[in-house]
């Protein structure tokens, strides 16, 4: 992947020293995923032009970790904070943050909460002025999501998120993000809607054809995204998918100058 010529010099600063890559913000990202008759489909937004990150790309739902995600009174069933630890390969904290994060944050951008009245059920209808309601409250960090959970009686499915992968925004970018990728199932009953935000676009579309697209120039792709994609690319169900076994290797790009060229190395 060939980058601006202007990130060379500060790629420069960083390995002679002169300056510190910015910290990256512990973050999470779900591909959200259903059946249709012509095979496995991913829900995908298009960022706003106007972004400060990643302008124009088409993503996953996803983004930081609120402080008050970690909140311990947060109702949770499934694997244990301390399970998803393990699995993340991080401390037990930063995994009850990031597996609530990545609730969270599809909620706030697709309308898809998985969550339930108990273990075994889910919520089967999120639309509704009281939903956008709260649905916006957590968009303006007006309401934790402990306390919507808390008042709607309902529990967060850690149950319903596969560990995908763990992507790092290279060294050299002004906006830095340690990112967790998830991978869940459409709720039955639940649909998504364009909630609008942060993006302009919404669809639903075969991972292969995503890639066709941004191959052919019509979308742009992250390399995370593009990388991902290809996997799920490979199944043709979403059970499949849910139930692959993967190891969760962290990945950080990085930056390098081949013939005077700025490039980006996976």
């Amino acid at each position: 992947m060939e980058l601006p010529q202007e990130l060379l010099e500060r790629a420069r600063a960083i390995a002679a020293g002169r300056i510190d890559p910015v910290p990256a913000r512990d973050s999470a990202t779900v591909a959200l995923l259903r059946d249709r008759p012509g095979g496995l489909e991913v829900y995908l937004l298009r960022r706003k032009a106007t972004m400060a990150f990643a302008a124009g790309a088409y993503v996953f739902p996803g983004g930081s970790v609120d402080p008050r995600d970690t909140d311990h009174a947060l109702a949770w069933a499934g694997p244990s904070p301390a399970e998803w630890a393990k699995i993340l390969q991080s401390d037990e904290s930063t995994a009850r943050g990031l597996v609530c994060a990545a609730v969270r944050e599809t909620f706030e951008e697709s309308g898809v909460l998985l969550a339930g009245p108990g273990p075994d059920e889910v919520v089967a209808d999120t639309t509704g002025e009281d939903w956008e309601a709260d649905r916006l409250a957590l968009i303006d960090r007006g309401l934790a999501f402990a306390d919507f959970l808390d008042r709607r009686e309902l529990v967060l499915r850690t149950d319903l998120l596969t560990a995908w992968a763990h992507w790092v925004t290279p060294d050299v970018e002004t906006k830095r993000f340690d990112t967790r990728f998830f991978a869940a199932a459409l709720p039955y009953g639940q649909r998504t809607r364009d909630v609008g935000g942060e993006a302009d676009q919404v669809c639903w579309t075969r991972p292969r054809e995503a890639l066709d697209r941004a191959e052919r120039g019509d979308i742009f792709l992250m390399p995370p995204t593009y990388v991902t994609l290809g996997e799920l690319a490979e199944y043709g169900e979403s059970a499949a998918v849910l139930a692959a076994e993967r190891e969760i290797v962290r990945v950080q790009p990085r930056v390098v100058e081949i013939d005077g060229q700025v490039r980006l190395d996976v």
